[in-house]
């Protein structure tokens, strides 16, 4: 059987396992042709305080275009890490040149946390990260990226009730999002968890995990990745995200016994057999 290809448009890290660094391998991994599409070059990740950013807008432009002469179809495109305002009507037509295969599109809608944007994005990033949620089969923002979506005019890090974290499911259903996941949901009674939508069964459903107190970059990538790769296999949404979940948190009880520097990210390849098989239970 022909593997399906995947295009995954996010940054590439030249030190820690973050972005494309973490995704590939896990994609690789679990039996799929991978592709990829650097939004940027980046030294290190930003938690170092001292990193170079190198914005690919240009190199995106090109490539595109040889990819569409060459007639390059993708079964998937997987989208993070956007660096410059001018990169998404490219990834656009990225996906209108991927028309024949209709790709299933995942977009991640990396802006912010703890309730406000990251350092050198700015708001007018919200309106047309919204357009590419309308592009997106699933889309997968953290909670304040959840309220920058859907217009709030504050972002929090938590929900002061679940009636308000079902308009925000609700708002993003509004703007044009198929199936949703909202990551890193805190309740008023401090349960942590995934509130997502399935359109294609039509519910609702929440993912509760247990919250783990350290920091590791790029567990959101790891997540999209492991998350994106159930879905390609023919996991329903509820158990993709379940199984993503599951990972990332075995892989931070394994990796928080011996990293030293939580700043590399985690180390994922001693994990990597967790992801084996397509017909296994949630």
């Amino acid at each position: 059987m022909e593997k399906k290809a995947v295009m995954l448009v996010n940054d590439l890290p030249g030190v820690t396992k973050v972005a494309l660094g973490a995704m590939i391998p896990i994609l690789s991994y679990m039996g799929f042709s991978v592709h990829n599409l650097p939004t940027a070059l980046v030294s290190n990740t930003l938690d170092y305080g001292d990193f170079h950013l190198l914005d690919t807008t240009e190199y995106m432009k090109e490539a595109i275009q040889v990819w569409k002469r060459l007639g390059f179809q993708m079964d998937s495109i997987a989208t993070g890490f956007i660096s410059s305002e001018k990169q998404i009507p490219l990834i656009e037509e990225l996906i209108d040149n991927n028309r024949e295969k209709n790709p299933f599109i995942m977009v991640d809608p990396i802006m912010g946390d703890h309730g406000s944007l990251y350092n050198g994005l700015s708001e007018n990033l919200i309106p047309l990260m919204q357009n590419m949620v309308k592009k997106s089969h699933v889309t997968l923002p953290n909670l304040t990226e959840a309220y920058f979506l859907t217009g709030r005019k504050e972002a929090k890090d938590k929900v002061e009730s679940e009636k308000e974290l079902k308009e925000l499911g609700e708002g993003l259903s509004d703007l044009g999002a198929q199936s949703y996941l909202i990551t890193s949901v805190i309740t008023p009674g401090g349960r942590h968890c995934i509130y997502g939508y399935d359109h294609v069964e039509k519910r609702n459903f929440t993912v509760d995990y247990e919250y783990i107190p350290v920091n590791f970059p790029g567990t959101g990538d790891v997540f999209s990745a492991v998350l994106l790769g159930n879905l390609l296999r023919g996991k329903n949404l509820e158990c993709s995200a379940r199984k993503a979940s599951d990972f990332i948190y075995r892989a931070i009880l394994g990796n928080r016994e011996f990293t030293k520097d939580t700043r590399d990210g985690l180390f994922i390849e001693n994990h990597l057999k967790l992801l084996r098989g397509a017909g296994e239970a949630c």
